[in-house]
């Protein structure tokens, strides 16, 4: 009887070992995926600010765009009243 109780006890003894390095390992599994959360909000943060930024200079940037075919076409116009103007002055 004492000797089935001392296998018993080993046997438990062995089983609560494994359920404390299961334990350990479920700990730094959590830990590590919190860090990997955590790298991937900060990613996903840095990566929102620099779609807001790139937003923004793409309206700039079509802003110029339209003032710039504005210029284009007042340039344009201005060539046309003055090839006209030349022409009326040759005759």
């Amino acid at each position: 009887m004492v000797h089935e109780y001392q296998k018993l006890s080993q046997t438990f003894e062995d089983i609560k070992a494994e359920n404390g390095c299961l334990k350990n390992s479920s700990v730094e599994s959590s830990t590590a995926q919190l860090e990997d959360t955590g790298s991937l909000q900060t990613e996903l943060s840095k990566l929102k600010i620099e779609n807001d930024l790139l937003r923004t200079k793409s309206c700039e940037l079509s802003s110029e765009n339209e003032r710039l075919s504005q210029v284009m076409s007042s340039w344009t116009r201005s060539s046309v009243s003055l090839g006209k103007l030349h022409e009326t002055q040759k005759l």
